[in-house]
């Protein structure tokens, strides 16, 4: 994921160096992370069925896996940034500050950084699905 993000961002001319290293960075832990949770999900979902089955499992929790994770590193990098404006630690206000702020950066996430995703993403979530099904018959 890291590296579709990368060849995204470097075809795109995006910004500078080293926000291309800190988002790259962030999708490569972001799927990092996701792909054993979505093997785990996939596993549960697809025990004891059949090949297609297993197929599409995995696909979709590993899917939702990675944008999952992924995005919630996003946001939680996205309200670290904006965390010296907000008010006192656990405060109501805090609490109203913190839950939005980490609404609307899984919001960017889904506009603006799926896209990073693709193509090498995709190819890489349908080869690891195919590997899962193979692995599961």
């Amino acid at each position: 994921m890291g590296a579709s993000a990368l060849v995204n961002l470097l075809l795109d001319d995006w910004e500078t160096p080293e926000k291309i290293r800190t988002v790259s960075l962030l999708y490569a832990c972001g799927g990092a992370l996701a792909f054993p949770f979505g093997l785990f999900a996939a596993r549960l979902v697809s025990l004891g069925r059949r090949w297609e089955v297993a197929f599409a499992a995995a696909f979709v929790c590993l899917l939702g896996a990675t944008i999952g994770l992924t995005g919630g590193l996003f946001a939680l990098q996205y309200r670290s940034y904006y965390a010296e404006w907000h008010a006192p630690a656990f405060t109501h206000t805090w609490a109203l500050q913190f839950v939005f702020t980490m609404l609307i950066a899984l919001y960017q996430f889904v506009v603006l950084g799926i896209r990073l995703y693709f193509p090498l993403g995709f190819v890489a979530l349908f080869a690891a699905s195919v590997w899962f099904a193979r692995q599961q018959r």
